[in-house]
């Protein structure tokens, strides 16, 4: 079986950046990808320069051509165990195996919504979760944000930013305080109370949000918190687990921890991108790929110049 330097796992931003990195100081380097990475529903990824309104498939396919240019390897399957006996190895669920000195990280997170019937299917779209991603799309638009936790009373404030026409669904968060109260005022922010039901569709477009008796507040985009749960759980063999990432005492979601150089806990193994920051876009996902590639490379130097030292004086 053939031994990479390095096994990636995530193919996107994060992955595909840290490969084309550690592929360029001529290690050995395997990337292995599900195809389904968090904005496969996005038409556009935004606020990464020179490449703004690039379809996500499309900066996906031209990282992959970058790295094997350079002698990188890329496999596509699911990686559902990862375990450590000196080296690393890799089982896919078709029980193929792969060896690697080391890991990088880069699976990303999968977004859980509320359960409110025509969100999942409009997720993506017209139903979206960040005003720097997707918010210029739907400038001067009807714009709701459906409130779970009061996380969406900052939330609708960065949309107010976009639109004059902003709506908070109070739904199943808590009441805004007094103070709260007179920042939404102030803002021109309408707040409707109650539960709501469902979405309204048209033609293929969010047209309104239905709210429990039936009353229906037209809108044109409807802003949602995700929870955000780190797509991590092949590493439990190697005893990594992840942790939940709180902002204001509201759970965000889960998460890996690494410190600035992308290393975990588990030595030999990094992680970057959603993974081990569910808030990074795709641009600063790239980044940290690019920082993990370095911590690795780094350790794999370590590594080699002892084990140089030890044979020049034996």
């Amino acid at each position: 079986m053939k031994k990479y330097d390095v096994i990636v796992i995530g193919g996107g931003a994060a992955g595909l950046s840290g490969a084309l990195a550690l592929v360029r100081s001529r290690r050995s380097v395997l990337v292995i990808d599900d195809g389904t990475p968090r904005n496969a529903q996005a038409e556009h990824v935004h606020n990464y320069l020179t490449r703004d309104g690039v379809p996500p498939a499309e900066l996906y396919a031209l990282g992959r051509q970058e790295v094997i240019g350079y002698g990188g390897e890329v496999v596509t399957g699911t990686v559902t165990t990862a375990r450590r006996d000196g080296d690393f190895t890799v089982e896919l669920a078709d029980g193929t195996t792969y060896q690697g000195r080391r890991l990088l990280v880069t699976t990303g997170l999968t977004d859980v919504l509320p359960d409110v019937p025509g969100l999942a299917e409009r997720w993506g779209k017209d139903v979206l979760h960040c005003p720097y991603c997707h918010g210029w799309e739907v400038r001067d638009q009807a714009i709701g944000v459906l409130a779970t936790s009061v996380m969406a009373l900052h939330q609708v404030q960065l949309f107010r930013q976009l639109s004059d026409d902003v709506t908070l669904f109070l739904h199943t968060a808590p009441e805004p305080t007094d103070e709260q109260w007179e920042e939404l005022a102030a803002r021109g922010i309408s707040v409707v109370e109650g539960k709501v039901e469902q979405l309204e569709v048209e033609d293929g477009r969010l047209t309104g949000v239905r709210l429990e008796g039936g009353r229906v507040i037209p809108r044109q985009a409807l802003a949602v918190q995700s929870a955000m749960r780190a797509r991590a759980g092949f590493l439990t063999d190697l005893g990594l687990e992840t942790t939940e990432l709180e902002a204001n005492g509201i759970v965000l979601g889960t998460a890996v921890q690494v410190d600035a150089m992308g290393a975990t806990q588990v030595p030999g193994v990094f992680a970057a991108g959603n993974v081990a920051d569910p808030r990074a876009q795709v641009v600063s996902a790239a980044a940290a790929g690019l920082m993990a590639a370095g911590g690795i490379n780094f350790d794999l130097i370590g590594e080699e110049t002892r084990l140089a030292v030890a044979a020049r004086s034996s």
